[in-house]
């Protein structure tokens, strides 16, 4: 009686383990980036193939197709980055779980351990006669009781410690189906990675094959290069006039009032737009919502970025561009990007029809247009239809976008929403 009070205390005592599910770290959020990365790279790449598609059209190569190629390339590299991220994501999930299957492996085991030591035990006193001589060899009332309730204590044991076994075998078969789907969608992507490395590569032969036949054609690209700076000149004195205007016409307005107000007219500037309230709101407005404004066309992709850029295919040639081109599809249409008011329209060879909108001390500039739905004086809201994009002879449809702030250019790719 003794030895099985000892073994019946010993298993009283034994603490029931639980087992460790290796709770990984969340990684939802960074997986549902890296599928949006996706698709968004997945969508470039279809537009960008369409307005390549566009410019294929004609037979000789030109500086749109190769922008084109390179715009592909640029988003086949942040795909292929995009998709070895995704197979670093679940490699690690991989190990995560393969440890999780380890851990639940091992309590299982440490379970099924712990049960048949009990089992064993409560079969030392299976009949009611062991356990009625256990419980009546008490020495007390209190005694008595205490012993009844080891034995029913003992008996709930080995039923959590069967439904313990049951959920930690339950989980561990999840986690294994886990691991097989995991191990699927590596392979899957690993299938994937190879075939996108072949498009890159792809890619990159129709951009050396392009800079060939684009090499041949160095006359008509050097004399092309001079029009484009001989058209951005006149554009720049266009601006500058136009500009100059606007600050000379509220500068007088400004005298005119400060004439009623001679304390006002010490603070008259004549370098930028003296605004009145309502047009410092709409310039402050403006100013308020950079890197928000939605592109001046639906879709494209920026072809040339502010500031100098070597020649994509003349060496030692750099251009000179004080917007952004946006390369896009034909029959786009031009859309402004805020509220304001038309100030100009006009026309320059080699750059088409040109609208400038003016938002308070801030002028927009839209460039390369076929056709004009706007007129001088004309108020113009966000997202307004300004006229349509122009297409030349090679295909090539591409929007002139800038952004001024009094005198001073600005970089507009700052100021558009992220694509």
């Amino acid at each position: 009686m003794q030895s099985f009070l000892k073994y019946f205390f010993l298993i009283l005592l034994i603490s029931v383990a639980n087992p460790s599910f290796g709770q990984q770290r969340g990684k939802t959020k960074s997986k549902a980036q890296l599928e949006r990365e996706k698709r968004e790279n997945l969508n470039r790449i279809k537009e960008a193939n369409r307005i390549l598609q566009q410019t294929k059209q004609q037979k000789e190569a030109s500086i749109g197709q190769l922008n084109a190629i390179q715009e592909k390339i640029t988003v086949q590299k942040g795909l292929i980055r995009n998709i070895s991220s995704e197979l670093t994501y679940i490699e690690t999930d991989m190990k995560q779980t393969e440890s999780t299957v380890s851990s639940l492996k091992t309590d299982l085991e440490k379970l099924k351990a712990e049960y048949a030591a009990m089992v064993y035990g409560a079969a030392k006193t299976a009949n009611s006669y062991n356990k009625m001589m256990f419980l009546f060899a008490s020495d007390s009332f209190n005694q008595f009781v205490r012993r009844l309730s080891y034995l029913r204590q003992y008996s709930e044991a080995r039923k959590k410690q069967v439904a313990q076994i049951n959920n930690v075998q339950t989980s561990l078969e999840q986690k294994i189906a886990i691991l097989s789907t995991r191990k699927q969608e590596k392979k899957n992507l690993l299938h994937v990675q190879v075939k996108e490395n072949k498009n890159l590569l792809s890619l990159k032969n129709q951009q050396s094959t392009v800079i060939t036949q684009l090499s041949r054609q160095e006359e008509n690209l050097r004399q092309e290069v001079v029009q484009r700076q001989q058209a951005v000149q006149k554009l720049n004195n266009l601006i500058a006039d136009m500009v100059r205007e606007e600050i000379a016409r509220s500068a007088r307005a400004a005298r005119a009032n400060a004439a009623k107000n001679p304390e006002a007219a010490a603070n008259t500037r004549v370098n930028r737009v003296t605004l009145t309230p309502e047009t410092a709101l709409l310039s402050s407005s403006f100013g308020g919502n950079r890197g928000r404004f939605s592109w001046p066309v639906e879709r494209g992709f920026i072809s040339q970025r502010f500031g100098v850029h070597p020649h994509p295919v003349l060496k030692q040639v750099s251009t000179q561009n004080n917007g952004i081109e946006i390369q896009t599809n034909s029959g786009e249409r031009a859309r402004a990007i805020f509220k304001g008011k038309v100030t100009a329209v006009a026309n320059i060879a080699g750059l088409n029809n040109i609208v400038m909108i003016q938002h308070g001390e801030y002028f927009t500039v839209y460039a390369k247009l076929k056709s004009v739905n706007v007129s001088e004086g004309q108020a113009i809201n966000a997202h307004d239809v300004i006229g349509n994009v122009y297409t030349n002879s090679e295909g090539t449809t591409e929007l002139h976008f800038e952004i001024w702030r009094n005198g001073t250019k600005l970089n507009p790719e700052g100021w558009l929403l992220t694509k």
